[in-house]
């Protein structure tokens, strides 16, 4: 076989590629990992693809680089899938950020419109029939539905039509296409499954291949590997073959081997691996690999030196329609290439590295895998980092493997993808393929894809596309034809920075890139300057133009400064912008950010004079500030900054200028004084601005001592000790330079103290902390502290808190084990003494905190402690008093200081608290304590009784009597002991006194008295009370209800009733009383206050009322019929008197009232009173006993309303009873009855056909489940799991039962299970006919109905009816609910609310 010319420029223009790509990876640069988790390839592959010259198939005059964009713009069939597309490049222009991740425009989407002609021509002159499938090697060929194969050269002339449309005729369509690596030879498969091999070089049919695989089949793959002489093909029953191609004797032959039969699971894509021209002597090379894709798993097997499985890797789950895809890239690791297959069905990505390991196995490693939201129908390698991807809306997708970020979206609509679905079902040979297969192959394009170094071209119904690259410059130039220079900036800083995806074109070491990237990034920003200018806005408002450059120019100023080209920006970009005064303006404020960060420290002299003058002439005063304490004095004009800085008052840069320009620290102090000193001399409040110059002048002095230079950065070191010195002997002058005869001694440290005396000594103190060896400093530090003294001590301009700040100072820093300073201790008693002062009552916290201050930096000791105790007392100095008794231990008398100060009364109570329960107080100690504390009981009551009485729980439980007996207040008392007896949680819930029960009965008398609606729930609550003399107690204040409550619990039922049945009648007396006043009154004036005592009194009838209802309801459990008539008939007759009382023409609302409650009474009677006894009762009455029947009547008409509705009751009852009865059995029969399916014709424990012996008779057992056995099968195994005695009836399915771990024994719970079957049946064969076989059928119902019964019960949802019915008939049985009710009532409460039964299904 002879080579093509076109291969061989195919080897030389793509051999470049991969040796380049190893030589120039460096582990150390990349960081790459060792191990199995997937690598870091961005930089190592970035240099793969800068090296990378791939063969371009295009056609010069349409293809080239210089014209691309243009004529894909005019390509319409493109639109929206053209990179080059306008709106598709819109999507970039929302980048503003100066960090921002941009790809640009990825891929160079072409239209090869050559080929597209030809085979629309093709189709429509020779009836070629449409485009089926295409591949690309050195040549691009496409097949055709009629069966041809064109074969078009690097220039897209039409250089080989093969076949004729007769073998179209006879072979069908062109199905599937391979041509091999050194470009000499073209297998087409055709839909009915034959094979054709076509000589590329002069056209000539060399093989046609009928009999490779079973006849009715198509070709799905036909694929060569890298050994000529082997390929391998896939059918459309899911089976791969291999084909050997011999010569022998001129005469050319093709052996056929079964790879993988369809039978086993249907294969629907091959893919073997094809190493590049580099690459041929890999060693994975020599054992040929080959990957298929089936509709469960993927397989990896080795066709060389015999056929080996290497690895099996199942897929996730995922939709049956989704397209299994894989694709093999060399792909270079640590030093060494290893091929990676990427394989997907759905929407993951999954990636496997294999390597030959020394041992001469295949090595398989797992990789990170890549999950997208699309189902992916195409799945190709661009280069060893960058995947192409289609899903099935026909959307394309750029991906870099590394960071897994999609780079570009291209709609492939306009396409028209060419699907290869008609091969996929075989309709050529009659559809005889699997529904998996047909569901799969409505996706299937696998062969209207075919990639090849670096591009990969898609076949469409009319026309045929190439997918690229772009080359870094074509990228970056693709958005400067949009105009968009923000983003293509981004992404040459990208380029720059080494962060950019899929780069293509640059060659060379980093810096060498670095050189080229910033060479055009310069270009690009020149031509930004032009386009800022030539697109600003002519007319219009300033702020427009103003924004329009905001938007523009400091971009430009960015990434001059990121690529350390301020030369070119003070030169020949500011002299750009200069043109435009509004330009001139933005680009000096876009100066401030990068000053302030310290990007930008030296300003040229033009550009800082024109920043003077524009901040100044916006008044852009605090920006100007900040601007020069950043730059470096050099570059300023020092006479005129510090000029521009005293007239705007801008401290801060003036004091920078005076420091590092001239080394001058003092005048920018003596400057900031002059502002602050004369309003503080006058004692005028400061103004805001002061009050910050003030700040600033204290921060200042704090930098200087401290060696730090302000507002930022540090002092030369040689010029630390100087400037600490010259600032002390400025702040220690007695005179200003320009003082008056006026002016007072030590001005500066007098105009400190008077701004922030403790701002100010805070300063010193961190200033004296670095005095260690320095004999200088130390002089000066006592110096300073004369002076203070002299100033302050007996100074009334200066506040109690100020004298007592400067002694705390003075305190703290005589302290210290290494002091040297020398203090008057006289000084420290006239501090006291005017600290304590009791005269003066202004600032007394004030003075106490500061007092308190003084004593814990440890100046205690230069106190004699009993006159600072007296002293404090007579101060009301309480904490003070606190501090020294705690040092001496009296811890009781602490008491009486929390006690006397009103504003921490509230905490002794804790400190009272901790103090007895925390270790470390001796016994004498918390004894003292405990009698201070109950000496003030009563006091500490007052304050708060709920913590008194956990005080008293906690610590006082056994001097609860002697503080009780002390209590002089009965309310204070009662207050005390309800927080005490009430409920506890926690370790002291118990600590109710139990065994004391005079205590309760002694808070029942005080709730008696003073909180008698607490009475009853107290007495509910607590079982620590004497009933005998509680009920004295309530009888003694007159509480009825509470006393028979008593009288009940006692067990007194009738005392009970008497005691409620007297209050029921005093309050009926009053009511009837009230409707007598009523009809005599006649007063309209007294209406209103008649109704509201009324209805006052009728209401205690009623709660009188109920009281005795509920006490006769509770007792009649318990009694016999005639103790029950006893409570229920006095109660009965005084209602009844009650009417009689105000029987006649007037008081009819009373009357209706009391007859109301007389049928209540009856309605609760009739529950435990028979009928005929109520009855014959109330005709004794002399009310209803002489009168009318109409007076009666509506008693007798309640009762037949009960009556109507027990009788209603017990009807329904009984019908649902019924009902449910007879449901519940014919479920029951039809179940039991139910034909029963085997699954199976074999036993599911010996895997023998049910009929074992065709003589002998055999028992089967079939379960509901579906599972088949032999009796004596079963009974074997169930012998071995339990020992019962009745085998027959405890049988459950062993396969159903094992399944669900349950190896031991039966089913826990057989109605529950699915093993447990509802009818067992065993069948008995008696014999084989030739009509059919007789069975008998026996029956055991016994469990199954109580399975059954499960099953019923679990229909419902709630509590099932017949449970609430029973209940129902329970209460009627105990208490004959039937209520005695009117007949308007008795309408509406008897309608029972029933659901019908569910239904059967049959």
């Amino acid at each position: 076989m002879t080579d093509s010319p076109d291969a061989s420029s195919l080897v030389s223009a793509s051999s470049q590629l991969n040796l380049m790509e190893v030589d120039a990876i460096d582990d150390k640069e990349f960081d790459i990992p060792q191990v199995d988790t997937p690598p870091t390839l961005e930089s190592i592959l970035n240099e793969l693809e800068d090296e990378e010259e791939p063969f371009v198939l295009e056609d010069t005059c349409v293809l080239n680089t210089d014209n691309m964009d243009a004529h894909s713009y005019d390509t319409s069939s493109l639109a929206s899938s053209d990179s080059g597309d306008p709106a598709h490049l819109k999507r970039h222009r929302r980048t503003v950020d100066l960090n921002p991740t941009v790809h640009g425009s990825v891929l160079r989407h072409s239209l090869l419109k050559g080929i597209s002609a030809q085979i629309v021509s093709a189709a429509d002159k020779v009836d070629a029939g449409l485009p089926t499938a295409i591949t690309m090697s050195g040549v691009i060929a496409v097949g055709t539905s009629h069966g041809l194969a064109l074969v078009f050269d690097t220039n897209q002339a039409l250089r080989l039509c093969l076949g004729t449309k007769a073998t179209g005729a006879e072979f069908g369509a062109v199905s599937a296409l391979s041509i091999n690596h050194d470009c000499s030879r073209l297998l087409c498969g055709f839909a009915k499954g034959q094979i054709t091999m076509w000589d590329l070089a002069n056209g000539k049919l060399l093989r046609t291949i009928n009999d490779a695989h079973p006849p009715g089949t198509a070709i799905l793959h036909v694929k060569f590997t890298d050994d000529p002489t082997l390929a391998v093909c896939n059918d459309s029953g899911g089976s791969v073959f291999e084909l050997a191609f011999r010569r022998v004797m001129g005469m050319r032959s093709c052996d056929s081997r079964c790879l993988f039969s369809g039978s086993k699971g249907e294969v629907c894509s091959v893919e073997p691996l094809l190493a590049p021209p580099d690459f041929r002597d890999h060693p994975i090379t020599h054992y040929s690999l080959l990957a298929m894709a089936s509709l469960t798993k993927i397989l990896v097997i080795g066709l060389k030196p015999s056929l080996k499985v290497w690895m099996t890797f199942p897929y996730p789950k995922s939709d049956p329609s989704s397209v299994p895809q894989m694709a093999w890239q060399f792909v270079p690791v640590q030093k060494t290439v290893n091929p990676i297959l990427a394989f997907c069905k759905g929407d993951t990505v999954h990636f496997l590295l294999v390597k030959k390991e020394e041992s001469g196995t295949i090595h398989v490693i797992k990789q990170r895998q890549l999950h997208l939201s699309c189902d992916i129908i195409s799945l190709c390698w661009i280069n060893s980092r960058t995947l192409v991807l289609v899903d099935s809306h026909e959307k394309l997708q750029v991906l870099d493997r590394p960071s897994q970020a999609v780079l570009e979206t291209l709609d492939l609509e306009q396409v028209q993808l060419v699907y290869n679905s008609r091969h996929f079902k075989s309709l050529a040979t009659g559809g005889n393929v699997s529904q998996a297969l047909a569901l799969v192959g409505e996706k299937a394009c696998y062969q209207s894809v075919s990639s090849y170094a670096g591009q990969i071209v898609y076949l469409g119904t009319k026309s045929a596309h190439i997918m690229a690259l772009r080359n870094w410059r074509e990228r970056i130039d693709c958005l400067l034809k949009q105009e968009h220079f923000v983003e293509a900036l981004a992404l040459a800083w990208s380029f720059h920075e080494g962060t950019a995806k899929a780069v293509l074109g640059l060659f060379g070491d980093p810096s060498k890139r670095k050189r080229v990237v910033a060479d055009k990034m310069l270009e690009i920003i020149f031509q930004f300057a032009e386009f800022a200018l030539k697109k600003c806005p002519e007319q219009g408002k300033i702020q427009v133009m103003e924004q329009h450059f905001h938007d523009l120019v400091p971009f430009m100023v960015d990434y001059c400064l990121l690529l350390q080209r301020t030369d070119l920006l003070f030169t020949q970009l500011y002299t750009r912008l200069l043109e435009n005064t509004v330009a001139k303006g933005v680009f000096l404020e876009s100066l401030e950010s990068y000053i302030v960060a310290d990007r930008l420290g030296h300003l040229t002299t033009p550009i800082m004079k024109d920043l003077l003058a524009h901040y100044h002439g916006n008044g852009m005063m605090d920006s100007l500030e900040r601007c020069i304490v950043h730059l470096d004095v050099t570059s300023l004009d020092i006479q005129q900054v510090v000029q521009v800085c005293w007239e705007n008052r801008l401290y801060d840069a003036m004091i920078y200028v005076f420091n590092s320009g001239m080394n001058d620290y003092i005048t920018p102090m003596e400057k900031l004084f002059a502002v602050i000193g004369p309003p503080l001399r006058e004692g005028r409040s400061l103004t805001d601005e002061e009050v910050v110059m003030g700040n600033k002048l204290l921060v200042y002095i704090s930098c200087c001592l401290a060696g730090r230079a302000y507002p930022l950065g540090d002092i030369p070191e040689d010029l630390v000790v100087q400037v600490k010195n010259q600032v002390f002997e400025f702040l220690i002058r007695l005179h200003s330079a320009d003082s008056s005869e006026e002016e007072e001694v030590f001005p500066f440290i007098r105009t400190l103290l008077h701004f922030d005396t403790r701002e100010f000594l805070n300063v010193l103190a961190m200033t004296f902390e670095d005095f260690k060896n320095d004999k200088q400093a130390l002089e000066y530090q006592q110096r300073i502290v004369d002076i203070l003294l002299q100033v302050m001590v007996d100074n009334p301009d200066f506040t109690p808190s100020q004298v007592g700040g400067l002694f705390t100072f003075l305190a703290r820093q005589l302290a210290k084990p290494d002091n040297t300073l020398f203090v008057n201790r006289k000084l420290f008693d006239q501090v006291l003494e005017f600290l304590c002062c009791p005269d003066d009552d202004s600032r007394h916290t004030e003075r106490q905190q500061v007092l308190l201050e003084l004593l814990q930096v440890g100046g205690v000791v230069q106190f004699n402690e009993g006159r600072l105790l007296a002293l404090a007392e007579k101060a009301k100095f309480y904490q003070i008093c606190e501090f020294l008794y705690e040092k001496k231990h009296l811890y009781d008398k602490i008491i009486d200081c929390y006690l006397r100060d009103p504003l921490r009364k509230g905490e002794i109570f804790s400190y009272i608290h901790n103090l007895l329960s925390m270790p470390g107080y001796t016994p004498e100690e918390k004894r003292a304590v405990q009698a201070k504390a109950l000496q003030h009981m009563q006091e500490l009551v007052t304050l708060s009784p709920p913590r008194s009485a956990e005080l008293v729980v906690f610590h006082f439980e056994g001097d609860v009597r002697s503080i009780i007996s002390e209590f002089q207040d009965d309310q204070l008392l009662f207050r005390f002991l309800r927080c005490l007896l009430e409920p506890r949680e926690g370790q002291h819930s118990d600590a109710v006194w139990p065994l004391e029960p005079d205590l309760h009965e002694l808070q029942l008398d005080l709730l008696s008295r003073f909180a008698p609606q607490e009475l009853l729930d107290f007495l509910q609550a607590s079982q620590h009370y004497r009933l005998e003399e509680a009920i004295q107690i309530t009888q003694k204040y007159h509480h009825n209800k509470a006393t028979a409550y008593l009288l009940e619990k006692k067990g007194d039922v009738q005392g009970a009733f008497a005691v409620l049945l007297a209050t029921l009648k005093e309050n009926l007396v009053l009511l009837t009383a009230e409707s007598d006043g009523g009809e005599t009154g006649g007063g309209a004036g007294r209406d209103e206050e008649e109704e509201t005592e009324g209805g006052s009194t009728l209401t205690a009838v009623k709660e009188s009322l109920d009281d005795i209802i509920a006490l006769c309801h509770q007792s009649s459990q318990n009694l016999y019929q005639q103790q029950r008539e006893v409570l229920w008939f006095p109660l009965l007759e005084t209602m009844m008197d009650a009417q009689r009382q105000v029987k006649g023409g007037h008081a009819k609302h009373t009357f209706e009232v009391l007859k109301e409650l007389t049928m209540k009474v009856l309605n609760s009677m009739s529950s435990f009173i028979p009928l005929p006894a109520i009855i014959q009762r109330i005709l004794q009455d002399p009310v209803y006993g002489k009168g009318k029947l109409a007076e009666i009547q509506s008693l007798i008409l309640g009762m037949l309303d009960t009556f109507n509705y027990e009788q209603t009751l017990l009807e329904t009852t009984t019908s649902l009873l019924n009902h449910d009865l007879h449901w519940s059995l014919a479920h029951l029969r039809a179940a039991v009855t139910r034909g029963l399916h085997p699954r199976h014709d074999f036993c599911n424990i010996c895997l023998q056909q049910y009929k074992r012996r065709q003589d002998a008779p055999e028992e089967i057992i079939v379960f509901s489940c579906g599972h088949l056995y032999h009796f004596q099968c079963l009974q074997q195994k169930e012998s071995g799991r339990s020992l019962t005695s009745e085998p027959q009836q405890r049988l459950s399915c062993y396969k159903c039962s094992s399944s669900k771990g349950g190896r031991s024994g039966v089913s826990a719970e057989p109605g529950r299970g699915r093993s447990a079957s509802l009818a067992q049946t065993r069948v008995t064969s008696v014999g084989v006919e030739a009509d059919g076989k007789k069975v008998f059928v026996e029956a055991t119902l016994d469990p199954q109905q109580e399975q059954s019964w499960d099953q019923l019960r679990s229909l419902y949802r709630g509590p099932s009816r017949l449970s609430i019915l029973s209940e129902l008939s329970h209460g009627h049985r105990n208490e004959r609910t039937g209520l005695l009710i009117t007949s308007q009532s008795g309408a509406e409460n008897s309608q029972l609310k029933l659901s019908p039964p569910p239904l059967l299904e049959e």
